[in-house]
């Protein structure tokens, strides 16, 4: 698991200069959500809101991602992908898709599946709460 994180987090540098494997994940997590408040952020990676102020400050600085007044409080501030930030989280996340089918093409269907069930099994344990933190 260190070497597989290790090597994610390398490659994220790769894939794009700006984009750390925490930043390529916050940028994710706010598409997915269609943006969220940095506290919520934090909570969900349970980041301390330090760590995540300054990720978010970078993304903001590259213009990946922008802050709107929430409409249904405007005290409260909601992040959101930029234009930009969609194009180069898709721009990412095609690349990672290519590199992850380009180092699995030579396996068996079979391993695959069990691969698959094995991180299925892996990420639902996660969303329990069991060990969120270990990844």
């Amino acid at each position: 698991m260190t070497a597989f994180a290790r090597r994610a987090r390398a490659s994220a540098g790769r894939m794009h200069p700006e984009l750390s494997l925490v930043s390529y994940t916050l940028l994710g997590h706010l598409e997915e959500r269609d943006g969220c408040r940095a506290t919520d952020l934090a909570a969900h990676y349970a980041l301390d809101k330090s760590t995540v102020s300054r990720q978010v400050s970078a993304l903001e600085r590259a213009g990946l991602v922008e802050r709107r007044p929430d409409p249904d409080d405007q005290r409260v501030q909601v992040l959101h992908l930029t234009e930009a930030g969609r194009q180069i989280l898709a721009q990412v996340t095609r690349r990672r898709r290519a590199a992850f089918r380009e180092r699995l093409a030579d396996w068996e269907e079979g391993d695959l599946v069990r691969f698959a069930a094995y991180l299925e099994r892996y990420n639902a344990r996660a969303d329990t709460g069991g060990d969120e933190g270990a990844g």
